[in-house]
Parts: structure tokens; sequence; C-alpha cells
């Protein structure tokens, strides 16, 4: 049985890549930005829907890549109706 008090128990998961992350990025290529440019270059063009599809994919993927030949544990996901109106 899964503990819900616990820390680490999550219903979803949120990444995010900020605007610190894509400054790092552009030094270690070679091109330092400020804070407004890293903004500009993130919403033009639509780079941030871009960045999003990406990582929703590579998440998906990471999470195929989990589960593949694994049956055991995945019941434990299953939960009673009851059990979900106690989360809400």
């Amino acid at each position: 049985m899964i503990d819900l008090k616990k820390k680490c128990w999550r219903e979803k998961v949120t990444a995010e890549i900020t605007l610190a992350h894509l400054q790092q990025f552009a030094r270690e290529a070679g091109t330092p930005m400020s804070a407004v440019e890293v903004a500009a270059f993130l919403n033009e063009k639509g780079r941030a829907q871009g960045v999003w599809t990406h990582m929703m994919q590579g998440g998906e993927e990471y999470i195929k890549s989990g589960l593949a030949g694994k049956k055991i544990g995945i019941h434990t996901m299953e939960r009673s109706a009851a059990q979900l109106r106690s989360l809400r």
C-alpha cells in the first residue's frame, strides 16, 4: 500500500526550465545572454511550446522505458473510488 503522507508521493510531476537554466545553457554554448535576452529567445517563434513538447515526449519515453517488461508493482497504482475521494 502507498503511504500518501510521504513527501515522495506524487500525483503529478512538474518540470520547468527557468531563465537561469537557459542563461547557463547559453553560457555553456559560448553565447552569454541577459535574462531579458533569454526571455525574448524563449518566447519567439514558438520555442517555449517546443520546449514543453520535447519535455513531455522525453518524460513519456522515460516512463515507458522504466515500465517496459515490468509488470510488478503496477497494481499499486490502482485505487478504489473511496481512496480517490479521500485525496480530493
